[in-house]
């Protein structure tokens, strides 16, 4: 079955820089186009940033815009989201899924301190 494990959340303070990772094993991963949401304490899932099946296009929310850098390698099965310049309001637990499907992995917990 499908199977989406997210890796590299940690607690950082404001202004730092973490590397979330998300592999990918039980489907043809270069097939989909791939997505990061986030759900912050006692709010709903947000849509943070998402990436065609081949890389060659990305978006992103207006609230990480300029800051997160989504990337994917099909080799690797493998989702990134390089998050710098992480501020409070970012703190929430990150997902990956694909793209128009609800499976999420368990995700990772990104906080960041003021």
């Amino acid at each position: 079955q499908v199977q989406l494990v997210e890796s590299g959340g940690g607690l950082v303070q404001s202004g730092g820089s973490l590397r979330l990772s998300c592999a990918a094993s039980g489907l043809t991963f270069s097939d989909y186009s791939m997505t990061w949401v986030r759900q912050a304490p006692g709010k709903g899932l947000e849509w943070v940033s998402s990436i065609y099946s081949s890389g060659g296009s990305t978006s992103y929310a207006d609230s990480v815009k300029g800051r997160f850098t989504i990337s994917r390698s099909n080799a690797k099965n493998t989702l990134y989201l390089q998050m710098n310049n992480l501020k409070p309001e970012d703190t929430a637990v990150y997902y990956c899924k694909r793209a128009g499907l609800p499976q999420r992995g368990q995700g990772t917990q990104v906080t960041v301190s003021s």
